[in-house]
């Protein structure tokens, strides 16, 4: 490895030791290598929800209405996401049995976000058209809503951005950001800028914190 591939390598450790020591995220590890990566990882999500009491039944209809939805680009990357995040949102509507009555099963628990699941991976390979690695994906009961991608503090945060912008284009892994509600770019010297998807580059804001506080890292405060 040469020095400027370490460079960018410890800022990533480091963000990730933030999410993992401070912030209270579940580290699930290296994902480059492992072979299926998604999205929506099943697994995770059905934990959550056994913890919250929904029955098997309700939460194999919750999950197959949620595949179902960001697995449909019948009309565009937009549609598809703003369809995921009404689920996300309010719901999923279901139907234990034929004659019973709808119920709703909760994706996230929007009343006390500390009993979420937070987790993090990093270098996670997603196939698509063209195979792509996000950086860092932030997880919540196993539902990607966060991309980040870092870069050495010798390289522009707006590489960081086109590198998202191009990664949601359809000859690449656009599927994967149906769930993803905020992209984010950073290094050390500039900080951190967001947007959503299909954010254009000039639209992303800067991540505001205070700037008289001198005391860590741009990019980590």
């Amino acid at each position: 490895m040469n020095d400027i591939g370490q460079i960018e390598r410890i800022t990533q450790n480091r963000v990730v030791k933030l999410f993992r020591d401070e912030l209270g995220y579940t580290y699930l590890g290296n994902w480059e290598e492992r072979e299926i990566n998604s999205n929506i990882e099943d697994d995770l999500l059905r934990k959550f929800l056994t913890r919250k009491g929904y029955s098997k039944v309700q939460i194999n209809k919750a999950i197959y209405d949620l595949l179902t939805t960001a697995n449909n680009f019948g009309d565009s990357l937009y549609t598809t996401n703003k369809n995921v995040y009404q689920l996300l949102r309010y719901g999923v509507k279901v139907k234990a049995e034929a004659g019973d009555n709808y119920e709703t099963v909760h994706l996230f628990n929007w009343k006390d976000f500390e009993d979420n699941d937070f987790a993090i991976a990093e270098e996670v390979t997603i196939k698509g058209n063209k195979t792509k690695r996000p950086d860092i994906v932030l997880y919540v009961n196993g539902i990607a809503l966060g991309v980040l991608e870092l870069k050495r503090s010798t390289v522009s945060i707006n590489d960081g951005i086109r590198q998202s912008i191009v990664n949601q284009q359809d000859q690449f892994i656009q599927p994967f950001f149906a769930t993803v509600q905020y992209i984010f770019a950073g290094n050390d010297t500039e900080g951190l800028r967001y947007g959503s998807i299909l954010t254009p580059e000039k639209y992303f804001l800067n991540w505001k914190e205070d700037v008289q506080d001198t005391s860590r890292i741009l990019l980590d405060k």
